[in-house]
């Protein structure tokens, strides 16, 4: 017997692994080798602090310097969130030049919820975390939140994950949307 979504089409097995608490740190550390993209939505946006990032040497470092390097060498960087960034995020992003000079899309849209990370078209995240460090699992063990998710590099979900992450980021929703009103930049203007 197939079993069928709610939309008539028949379940598949897709190349998948689960993730949990701590190991959202495989996130950042895709992040990193990302080679042409990095496309980003959560609800909240707060400053994330990573080990290793290029430009401490090893030590931790945020991880708006790894997208600061990445934007100076060219990798498409998008960010698609919910609320005002954090003031520690917004503090550390005025020093970084690659991100200020348009290295970094931000879009901002009350209604976003999902969580995704799509690294290079071709490997994504999507699950519980925000961006954030106890989403991210870069807090101490018993600080961090408790949070579920998938990684897969299977390309029909990753077409699906980005057209919805596009069509969202292009402001294709905005029409219909009855938060509109309250809303401080609808995608679809300008």
């Amino acid at each position: 017997m197939v079993t069928l979504l709610p939309d008539g089409a028949p379940l598949r097995p897709i190349r998948s692994r689960l993730v949990h608490d701590a190991e959202h740190g495989d996130v950042l550390d895709a992040i990193t080798r990302a080679q042409t993209s990095v496309w980003i939505a959560t609800a909240n946006l707060k400053e994330v602090m990573v080990p290793g990032a290029r430009r401490t040497r090893g030590r931790w470092g945020s991880i708006l310097d790894v997208l600061d390097d990445l934007a100076r060498d060219g990798v498409e960087l998008r960010l698609l969130h919910a609320s005002l960034p954090s003031r520690a995020f917004r503090r550390r992003f005025d020093k970084l030049p690659a991100l200020i000079r348009g290295g970094i899309e931000l879009r901002q849209c009350p209604r976003v919820h999902l969580k995704l990370v799509a690294v290079d078209g071709c490997w994504a995240y999507f699950g519980s975390a925000n961006w954030t460090g106890a989403g991210l699992g870069n807090k101490n063990e018993h600080r961090r939140n408790f949070e579920l998710g998938m990684v897969t590099d299977d390309t029909a979900v990753l077409d699906s994950l980005q057209a919805r992450f596009d069509r969202i980021w292009r402001g294709a929703e905005c029409g219909k949307c009855k938060l509109r009103d309250v809303c401080p930049a609808p995608l679809d203007v300008g």
